[in-house]
């Protein structure tokens, strides 16, 4: 029984599982440390008077790229049939794009720069997470989320060593970044092999599979699952660029090392947290579970943060957070390709997905504006605390709706 059972439902080899895990952490190594620490550099070298703004009109234009250059190039790979000469082509574009950026003489050019970087990059990165729905059966699904968990781990870290003092001027930094990726993706399209999954290709579950728990045709599951990826990001987008400034706001001698420090904390225990709960969802076939679960702490942290009376309690709030959301994102990534099933548009719907990525960008900073200035942080914790229980709420209605179906 247990051998036909297997055969039912075949398993992707740990190889491939690993190796995709380090290509999709050399995504992160790609435009983390580039975005939040190479590129502010650039723009002040260039003498423009207005940095912020420049940033501001580079992360705008950025995003826009990002976003629309996910989704044609998912569609593409989808219409090739093969996911493979994409990520390599995009590798080898944006590392070159990345290592251009030295030549860019101002804003202007810049902006140009990285509007054709990130095109190229999600040239990368939009195959690679199809991918994974083309070769990991919904049974390690849960495992792979939790490895996912492991990409903004290696980003920060990535941040951290190429700018250690003396390591690498500003343009070799670039270089090694550019090293970095490579090293990491080419890996798994030169090693990975996956096993063929013929069954992830169709509609079609193989002979004496159990049904999904999920039902993949159903789009109101789709928006759902959507919907509360976007809500939880918005929290996540808010305090990626605003937790130094909560702090201060609390202790004005909080320093910006203080913040590094506690971020990468979070994220190391984020990662075993996450491993854990993605193979409870696997073994418990409850894949959803753990996603309304993480969200409902995502919103208990955030409280604690609206009401924390000391620094003490801000960063017991923020661990909370940030831990909660670590694993809450990395298994939603996963997760997202058990809903959506049909290989001929898998990667023009993960880059609809993306969106969930890219928009709280756009839409984060007219929260802070209408809030901070008058309420304070307080009040900005509070909606996001909402919100976050929204999605809780959302992924606990799909729940529901998969008990009821299997009576």
């Amino acid at each position: 029984m247990a051998a036909a059972e297997a055969a039912a439902s075949p398993r992707q080899s740990a190889r491939f599982l690993y190796l995709y895990a380090l290509a999709v952490a050399g995504g992160a190594v790609a435009y983390v440390p580039f975005l939040t620490i190479l590129l502010p550099v650039r723009v002040t070298s260039l003498g423009d008077a207005d940095a912020v703004s420049a940033l501001a009109y580079i992360a705008f234009a950025g995003a826009i790229s990002a976003s629309l250059s996910n989704i044609g190039f998912g569609w593409l790979s989808d219409l090739t049939r093969c996911r493979r000469p994409w990520i390599i082509a995009g590798l080898a574009l944006s590392c070159a794009l990345l290592m251009s950026v030295r030549t860019a003489t101002s804003v202007p050019a810049l902006i140009a720069v990285i509007v054709v970087w990130q095109a190229c990059l999600n040239m990368m990165l939009a195959p690679l997470a199809a991918w994974a729905g083309d070769c990991v059966p919904d049974r390690q699904k849960g495992l792979l989320g939790g490895l996912l968990s492991f990409a903004p781990a290696l980003g920060a870290v990535s941040g951290a060593i190429v700018t250690v003092p003396a390591l690498a001027s500003a343009d070799a930094r670039l270089g090694l970044v550019a090293a970095m990726v490579a090293g990491l993706v080419l890996p798994v399209v030169a090693f990975g092999a996956p096993r063929p999954m013929p069954h992830l290709m169709t509609r079609t579950e193989p002979k004496g599979a159990a049904p999904p728990p999920v039902d993949p045709t159903g789009r109101t599951a789709i928006a759902r699952m959507w919907l509360a990826r976007l809500l939880v990001q918005l929290a996540e987008a808010v305090l990626f660029a605003f937790l130094l400034l909560w702090f201060r706001s609390i202790e004005p001698a909080y320093g910006d090392n203080d913040a590094a420090t506690l971020l990468s904390i979070v994220l190391c225990v984020g990662v075993p947290m996450a491993l854990l709960t993605g193979r409870w969802s696997d073994s418990a076939d409850r894949p959803i579970m753990p996603l309304a679960v993480s969200a409902a702490i995502v919103a208990g942290g955030l409280l604690l943060m609206a009401l924390a009376p000391t620094l003490g309690w801000a960063i017991a709030g923020y661990v909370v957070f940030g831990i909660a959301s670590t694993v809450f994102l990395s298994l939603h990534s996963s997760q997202t390709l058990r809903v959506l099933t049909r290989p001929a548009r898998r990667g023009r719907d993960l880059g609809l997905f993306n969106l969930t990525n890219t928009v709280p960008s756009l839409i984060m900073p007219w929260f802070a504006l209408a809030l901070v200035p008058t309420f304070g942080f307080d009040a900005l914790f509070l909606l996001l605390a909402g919100l976050s229980t929204m999605a809780c709420l959302l992924l606990l209605s799909i729940v529901r709706t998969v008990r009821r179906e299997a009576r």
